[in-house]
């Protein structure tokens, strides 16, 4: 008999993960709520047909553990791709500006014909991306070491 994985079983191991369907992008989704990165971590690879963003993301996985410990909250880079991708637009960004830090909120799928549709990534200030896609494909994978948030705190909002 095998038991369903817990949180507490991953100890400090990064994460690398994959999305090919909208369940397992929601988990994505929630992993990368209220992650943070600049303008210039955001890269459009046409001929790879791939949008990359090196995100700061929050380990929400580990928060619990975190609190019952005393210990802060952490924070890990990592990278958030989006494979598959025809084009790109958005919207509330303003790319020239370089010192801009973008707040993730939500990563989705918005399906179309015969598994093609768009993955929009929600910013905070009703920024967002959308990158059309041929197939959902997304991956998120930790590439630094856990460290303690700047901040020391959590937002301060409802999660979804």
């Amino acid at each position: 008999m095998t038991e369903d994985a817990r949180f507490e079983d991953g100890g400090d191991r990064p994460l690398n993960l994959g999305a090919e369907d909208t369940e397992d992008l929601q988990v994505i989704s929630a992993l990368v709520q209220d992650a943070v990165l600049p303008v210039t971590e955001i890269r459009w690879q046409r001929s790879q047909r791939r949008l990359a963003l090196l995100i700061n993301r929050l380990r929400w996985e580990d928060v619990d553990a975190a609190q019952r410990r005393g210990r802060p909250v952490e924070r890990v880079q990592a990278l958030l791709v989006v494979s598959e991708v025809l084009s790109v637009a958005s919207q509330g960004i303003d790319r020239r500006d370089r010192d801009t830090v973008l707040s993730l909120l939500s990563v989705d799928f918005e399906p179309g014909e015969d598994g093609t549709g768009h993955i929009v990534l929600t910013l905070a200030g009703d920024g967002a991306i959308r990158a059309s896609v041929e197939a959902l494909d997304v991956s998120l994978r930790d590439v630094t070491r856990p460290y303690v948030a700047p901040s020391g705190k959590l937002p301060d909002h409802d999660r979804t």
